[in-house]
């Protein structure tokens, strides 16, 4: 049996050691591993793969990076991206722009990996294939002109070539796990395969013919209005649902689109079906865990607070000062562990959708000064001149007075923690039309130009200049908070200078009385 070629790349030791014993055990003999994505490139330069597997994040180049170039020396090879929970969104361009077979999210399941490296290999030797077929078609027409006394002979054995090219990809086709449609530009079906037809629990002929938004929908759009977006690229649809009309079972998909013969003037589509069920079914048990075991956390976290201060309030007497001090780090590092319980908590609700906004009206003026007052000693003991500029303090909007709250805090503090001393931080409140736009800017160290894409994301941990020492979810959250408003949030920065965080609440204002005030 030919395995193929691997080739793995994954900046973390473990990860390649994982994937080398792994690799091992299913008998893939062929496989070679780095931690470094340039030695990768030397290597690749002189070794055609039949599968290329690299991680996302990587300090020297990132995934993206590092597969196209693998695509410049070779297109028809086969790529994996893997990617942690918060970069799918990372992963969906890159099947976009690189043409990327598949992602694969850490953690990942060993038979589903499995699976997908010896898809992957079949799929580039197919590709391969496809191609030397195609050579070997322009070879035949040439010899098609120089020997037309034995044109019957030549093209009864290339007829006979294309019979068993097409057996093979139709043998794919009609064996394919995944369900697979052809479309016209309109959107209408033109073919399904078997596995498309278990899916939809109908027969092919009640199938074809009609259009495919009888048979697959989502709540945010449908197929037939996405199909312009694909070209020469592929395009990935999620949040997308079958609904079987024998059983009434309704089966969460995921859709990958590609263009048939991209020069053509007729548009026609070929479309996989990948049954979701499961990998929805592990998403919401982890979430589930996370949830239950961060609020079970929390009273035992609580009463163990509660009792150190009791010994430091003296309730069961006095305390010598090293009792004191031990009793103290303590009490600090079970008040540390709470926030982050509260806040794995917080991007629970907000990623389960489980958290309803209480909006009321309020001056967001009077929301930023509580903010600034809780704050202003930070700022005191590091001579960091700390201000508010606001056009209207009687500015009114509508929004969650709370959760807005944790937004403006995370900000601020960020900012003061990452101002030097004898630096500058401000919070500038403006209106545009009926839109809130509110700001905090700093003169800290800035941020790299390729860090603010990451800063947003669940578990950053800060830039390259400078890692984090929290927990990673304070922006993560507040992006959560601010698009559950309807608004966005953004960075600017420039390195050495300092840092603009912003975000814009939309429709929000209530009043637009404009009077100056600095304070």
């Amino acid at each position: 049996m030919e395995t193929g070629k691997i080739v793995v790349v994954d900046d973390e030791k473990v990860v390649t050691s994982a994937f080398k014993m792994l690799l091992k055990v299913e008998g893939f003999s062929d496989a070679h591993f780095f931690n470094n994505p340039k030695e990768a490139l030397e290597f690749l330069k002189l070794n055609k793969p039949d599968l290329v597997i690299s991680d996302f994040l990587m300090p020297e180049m990132n995934g993206l990076e590092f597969l196209t170039e693998v695509k410049s020396l070779y297109p028809e090879v086969s790529k994996i991206l893997l990617t942690g929970y918060a970069d799918k969104e990372n992963a969906i361009r890159a099947i976009n722009e690189i043409g990327l077979y598949r992602y694969i999210e850490k953690p990942w399941n060993n038979d589903d990996l499995v699976m997908n490296i010896k898809n992957g290999i079949e799929r580039s030797y197919l590709l391969s294939q496809l191609r030397q077929k195609i050579s070997e078609l322009e070879v035949a027409k040439k010899e098609l002109e120089n020997y037309s006394r034995n044109l019957e002979v030549l093209v009864e054995e290339r007829t006979a070539d294309l019979k068993q090219t097409h057996a093979k990809l139709q043998g794919v086709v009609s064996y394919c796990a995944d369900g697979i449609v052809l479309l016209n530009q309109d959107g209408v079906i033109e073919q399904v395969n078997p596995a498309c037809e278990n899916l939809i629990g109908l027969v092919n002929n009640k199938i074809v013919g009609k259009g495919i938004d009888e048979f697959l929908f989502s709540k945010k759009t449908f197929i037939s209005k996405e199909l312009h977006r694909v070209e020469e690229s592929e395009l990935m649809l999620r949040d997308f649902y079958v609904k079987n009309p024998l059983s009434n079972s309704i089966t969460p998909v995921e859709i990958s689109f590609a263009r048939i013969n991209p020069e053509d003037t007729f548009k026609m589509f070929v479309g996989v079906i990948r049954n979701v069920t499961e990998q929805k079914k592990a998403d919401r048990l982890r979430d589930d865990f996370i949830a239950t075991l961060t609020h079970d956390l929390r009273t035992p976290l609580l009463a163990a607070i509660q009792t150190l201060k009791f010994f430091l309030d003296g309730a069961v007497g006095e305390l010598e000062d090293n009792q004191k001090l031990l009793l103290a780090t303590m009490q600090k590092s079970n008040e540390d562990l709470l926030g982050l319980v509260n806040a794995l908590l917080e991007v629970y609700k907000y990623d389960a959708e489980k958290l309803v906004l209480n909006k009321t009206s309020f001056e967001i003026y009077d929301l930023a000064k509580l903010v600034y007052d809780e704050l202003k000693p930070l700022a005191d003991n590091k001579n960091i001149d700390f201000c508010i500029n606001c056009a209207d303090k009687k500015l009114r909007i509508n929004a969650d007075k709370s959760e807005l709250r944790r937004v403006i805090c995370n900000l601020c503090g960020n900012a003061i923690n990452y101002t030097p001393e004898s630096g500058k931080v401000c919070i500038t409140i403006k209106s545009e039309s009926e839109d809130l736009i509110f700001s905090v800017s700093d003169t800290g160290c800035g941020i790299p130009q390729d860090d603010i894409p990451n800063m947003f994301q669940r578990f950053s941990q800060g830039t390259s200049m400078k890692r984090s020492a929290g927990t990673g979810l304070g922006l993560y959250l507040s992006r959560q908070i601010v698009e559950s408003h309807g608004g966005k949030i953004w960075l600017e920065s420039v390195v050495n200078k300092g840092s603009e965080f912003s975000f814009i609440l939309t429709n929000s204002i209530e009043n637009k009385d404009l009077t100056e005030a600095v304070l």
